[in-house]
């Protein structure tokens, strides 16, 4: 009998989960799935490592989400084929200034999480939310915080520090970065592809629904767009990215709005839905032929070039571009963009390899070469979980939430 490994990533309204068997410290995937229109119209769905559909299961609209872990755990041990689930690992975006390692959850640290809610508002409460559910479906099993601000923890204080009254800066407001498991995963994977490439000044693009930029130095995470919250940086699939703080001020001024309607605005209406008034899907935008589609298509183009450039100013360099997440792993056309204004630092883009999607997308005397590295967040979960489960969890200790 093996060990295994539960990962959990939760949304507001899904609940992706893959099953990992763990021999010799290796998790390999044999189940995945997700838990999809949770307060609506619950659906179970999920498939084995081949891509074999083995469960399509529907539920009651009212269906509270303890049920919903309970049976999904139900199901996963009945799959398990033998093996034992010693383990559960959440992704949690925001650890705060505490959190710089996966941990096993505990009221106290939950408590600690609650907290920083207001930090990242569209995914910590439901995070947060998973790990009550899971607690109240199997209260034996450990469970594992896994952290995307975690990547960034040694950012120097120029990379940190809003230039703000120094209070503020030691109360938590600072520049946090995010998408760190992600960029955990793609580091790792650039180690092994091209290791003299992941030993330089490295730029990697995570550009999806949520999109930001991270320079890296030797597999080190130096600098984020992203900041205090996931808002910051690039225009994503709803959110603004950047914006000038003048405009809140006015919005709030000039248009009376408050602070619901303001997180609102700028976490669900902008961004490219908000540019494009078409949709926040990448692809949508790519088949369109509103010209309005392709103005956003534009403005996320130039802000990542820009993004780029000044990440490159930082590193003092670029030994390496690397594309990942669901745009950047999929969108040749995105690609050969953001890769022809980069032609000025030495890039020269392969278009069959692009067209490929890679994985390495650039001609042999390209100066930077630039790589398409497909994220695997849950790996790295299954990795971090683990990493903390020393020696491995087999006793199932109590796990006590606050209520």
């Amino acid at each position: 009998m093996s060990d295994a490994i539960l990962t959990i990533n939760a949304g507001s309204s899904s609940c992706k989960f893959e099953v990992f068997h763990v021999a010799g410290g290796v998790p390999e995937m044999t189940l995945r799935g997700q838990i999809s229109g949770i307060g609506t119209n619950p659906v179970l769905t999920a498939k084995d490592d081949h891509g074999t559909f083995m469960a399509e299961q529907s539920y009651d609209a009212g269906t509270s989400q303890s049920a919903l872990m309970r049976d999904l755990l139900a199901w996963i041990e009945d799959h398990l084929g033998g093996d034992h689930l010693v383990a559960a690992g959440h992704r949690v975006v925001h650890g705060g200034r505490r959190f710089f390692a996966p941990v096993k959850v505990d009221g106290a640290v939950l408590a600690e999480l609650e907290a920083l809610v207001p930090l990242a508002p569209l995914h910590q409460p439901h995070n947060l939310s998973a790990i009550r559910a899971l607690a109240e479906a199997h209260p034996g099993l450990p469970q594992v915080a896994c952290f995307d601000t975690a990547f960034h923890k040694d950012h120097d204080d120029a990379a940190s520090r809003f230039a703000l009254p120094r209070e503020l800066h030691e109360s938590g407001i600072r520049r946090y970065g995010f998408h760190g498991l992600s960029y955990a995963y793609v580091s790792r994977e650039l180690a092994r592809l091209a290791p003299e490439v992941a030993s330089g000044k490295v730029v990697a693009c995570h550009l999806g629904s949520g999109a930001s930029l991270c320079a890296m130095e030797n597999g080190v995470s130096v600098d984020s767009t992203m900041g205090f919250t996931a808002l910051d940086g690039l225009p994503m699939g709803t959110r603004c990215g950047a914006l000038d703080a003048g405009v809140v001020l006015h919005l709030m001024q000039a248009h009376g709005m408050d602070a619901k309607g303001l997180e609102t605005l700028l976490y669900k209406k902008s961004g490219l839905l908000g540019v494009s008034g078409v949709s926040n899907d990448w692809r949508d935008l790519e088949l369109s032929d509103k010209p309005e589609a392709r103005q956003a298509m534009d403005l996320f183009v130039h802000r990542v070039v820009q993004n780029i450039g000044a990440l490159a100013a930082t590193l003092g360099g670029l030994d390496g571009l690397v594309f990942t997440a669901g745009i950047g792993e999929r969108s040749a056309r995105l690609r050969a963009e953001v890769c022809r204004r980069l032609s000025w630092m030495g890039v020269v883009l392969c278009p069959s390899a692009n067209d490929r999607h890679g994985p390495c997308i650039t001609r042999p005397h390209s100066r930077v070469p630039v790589w398409v590295i497909p994220t695997d967040e849950e790996r790295m979960i299954a990795l971090d979980t683990l990493a903390v489960l020393s020696p491995p969890a087999t006793t199932k200790p109590s796990l006590e939430l606050a209520s």
